[in-house]
């Protein structure tokens, strides 16, 4: 008990001490403000939700304070949700509800756990973390020059480095896994027929054998007789996960599987079989978004080494081995992601909500979207300062909603294609009194679901009457919008409004080529359609803005909120609200928190919009925001949520 006291003593004044250091600022033009963005918390003691940070967890599951049971820390490497998180097992259970997220730390980069018979190893490239539960990476140990294995490539984005006694002679040495992606290049090269004309991601595992006084790099690993090459991030974990005495070897992948590798030789000189995707009697094991990052460590000792892995929306999931083999390959059940007691509001990653009374009890409940392509309600529980009910995800027919990319979806490539960036607003687009959703996502395609006394139903395109107008679509689309179907830059808000007041929803957003435009509503015999875009907002002190809310010029004109191509583009979150009470409508778009650009003048055919800046200081953009307005203490003044890249949700009072 006394060394539980002083690790929690040394968290609590690590944790202080993060919280008081200075954030990130930026200067602002749009003017004072009493408050700035501040996390929304669930106030919902009742509820419990899934354990999350924010975009990325790297899990280093451990007994952190000494009590018996297995607790969980995870470093977030992203903004805004950047650092060291301790999740506290209270309970003693394998799959408890964990205390809340308590911030121990800065988040570490490319941090790995090896759970050997030697002991627990925390390491980074070229170093092992000394002394971690009470240093927490401040203290290491240099191991081996890691930029020797990483320089032999061109683009690395994981490296990865594991503790292992690889050929049973009582030393740790140490697997390396490496990614590159020199053949994989970016984006924007799919041929006419939709196939990616690039190279694939490639994932390898290099040995650093240990000779004592210093390690041999022995090289890349082979299976089956031919460098082992996983799918990027290969993750490395050496475990008998078998049970035949000897290490194979499971490596995670960049999207969502996990490719095991026996190993067919002995203890002392292993060797590998041609890997194999694992799988259980639902099909093969996938997580439910990508960038994945597996641990191996008997979590429930129970004998069989599990999975414990974190995915990209900060959430953390257990993957059990069964102990059962089938064909060889031993089974594991499907991901469970774990649980904690209610926190901070949270829906995934990239998280892009609308404020509306969706269920019709007289508040401000959520309608959201996120990165993995998904729609979510979150229900307004009351109060001025809300209470909420946890996101429950939305479905037509008894079948979850889910917009992704795969194989050629996203301009950048196959390896996105778990995404769905799914980004909407709210209105009663038929006219028939209910409230649907109207979408757009990494496609570029604006759709809308229908909203019926039955339920929500299967997304349908928005319907485009062109006339004589051409077909337009991004020009690096490879493939081209259909002559009734309205195609846009990928990644940005369609925000529903009856701009012109004339009874008829209209769409305010970013046209093919990234200008601000009004797509006009109007009734073709019993169905509602627009027109084609037009471009009637214009910049007064500039006009033509990077997708990271940067001007690159001084002159008024039609206003592109996003110059760049390919992928690039879209990617501007956009809300309409008076905001200063002058009786206009002006615009919110996402910046490093959300910018205001005034409406300083308006007549039929032209609305002009000053740039004026972010409106507060806290910088919670790394990629993206997406602003919309509420007025949860009811006094008729908009103030500002936004859904965060972390997937939490920050509200400016005013």
């Amino acid at each position: 008990m006394k060394n539980k006291s002083i690790i929690f003593s040394l968290a609590a004044s690590i944790f202080m001490t993060s919280c008081v250091k200075e954030e990130e600022k930026i200067e602002s033009d749009a003017g004072s403000a009493s408050s700035d963005f501040q996390l929304v918390k669930y106030n919902n003691d009742a509820a419990t939700s899934f354990l999350g940070v924010g975009l990325w967890a790297w899990p280093l599951p451990m007994d952190y304070d000494g009590d018996g049971d297995m607790d969980m820390l995870v470093s977030c490497p992203d903004k805004p949700f950047n650092g060291l998180y301790f999740f506290e097992n209270t309970s003693g259970e394998d799959f408890p509800d964990f205390a809340p997220p308590v911030r121990i730390g800065d988040a570490i980069k490319n941090v790995q756990i090896s759970h050997t018979d030697q002991g627990v190893f925390v390491t980074v490239p070229g170093a092992e973390l000394t002394n971690f539960k009470s240093e927490l990476g401040e203290q290491t140990k240099e191991l081996y020059d890691a930029d020797e294995i990483k320089n032999q490539f061109e683009k690395v984005r994981f490296n990865q480095w594991k503790m292992v006694d690889y050929d049973g002679d009582g030393d740790l040495d140490i697997a390396v896994g490496i990614d590159d992606w020199a053949d994989y290049g970016w984006d924007n090269a799919f041929n006419e027929q939709g196939e990616w004309v690039n190279g694939p991601l490639h994932g390898f595992v290099f040995l650093l054998e240990n000779q004592g006084e210093t390690y041999i790099n022995k090289g890349k690993l082979e299976a089956g007789g031919e460098v082992l090459d996983v799918y990027g991030a290969p993750s490395p974990n050496f475990a008998d996960f078998d049970g035949d005495g000897d290490l194979d070897l499971i490596c995670g992948e960049f999207l969502d599987r996990l490719t095991y590798f026996e190993n067919i030789g002995t203890r002392e000189k292993p060797e590998y079989k041609k890997g194999v995707f694992l799988e259980n009697s639902s099909g093969l094991i996938k997580m439910d978004l990508e960038m994945i990052i597996p641990i191996a460590l008997d979590w429930d000792r129970d004998g069989h080494v599990d999975l414990i892995v974190g995915d990209e929306d900060g959430r953390v999931a257990w993957i059990r081995n069964s102990g059962k083999i089938e064909r060889g390959v031993p089974v594991f059940d499907s991901p469970d992601y774990f649980r904690q007691q209610s926190d901070n509001l949270k829906f995934g990653a990239l998280a892009t909500p609308v404020s509306v009374d969706w269920d019709n009890d007289g508040d401000e409940d959520l309608i959201t979207g996120n990165s993995a392509g998904y729609f979510a309600f979150i229900e307004n529980l009351g109060g001025e300062i809300p209470s909420w009910s946890e996101p429950q995800l939305l479905k037509e027919n008894g079948k979850t909603i889910r917009i992704q990319a795969g194989p050629n979806g996203s301009i950048q490539g196959p390896a996105e294609a778990k995404w769905g960036y799914t980004t909407l607003s709210v209105a009663d687009w038929d006219g028939d009194g209910l409230k649907d959703i109207v979408f757009n996502s990494i496609w570029g395609k604006v759709e809308w679901i229908r909203n019926t006394e039955a339920g929500l139903e299967t997304p349908r395109p928005i319907k485009m009457q062109r006339g004589n107008s051409p077909v337009t679509s991004p020009a690096w689309n490879w493939w081209k919008s259909e002559s009734d179907e309205l195609v846009s830059q990928w990644r940005t808000t369609p925000y529903a409004i009856d701009w012109n007041e004339d009874g008829l929803m209209d769409l305010v957003m970013l046209d093919h080529e990234g200008y601000l435009s009004f797509f006009e509503g109007v009734e073709v015999g019993n169905e509602h359609a627009i027109l084609p875009g037009r471009k009637i907002f214009y910049g007064e002190n500039a006009s033509v803005f990077t997708n990271k809310d940067q001007a690159v010029n001084e002159e008024g004109g039609p206003l592109q909120l996003n110059n760049a191509e390919a992928g690039g583009s879209g990617r501007r979150k956009i809300s309409i609200v008076d905001w200063d009470g002058d009786g206009d409508l002006d615009l919110l778009v996402n910046s490093v928190n959300v910018s205001w650009f005034e409406n300083t003048s308006q007549s039929t055919d032209k609305v002009i919009f000053a740039h004026r800046g972010p409106i507060g200081e806290r910088i919670l953009a790394g990629h993206t925001t997406s602003p919309t307005f509420v007025d949860w203490n009811k006094d008729g003044v908009p103030e500002i949520l936004v859904g965060a890249e972390d997937g939490h949700f920050y509200h400016f009072a005013r």
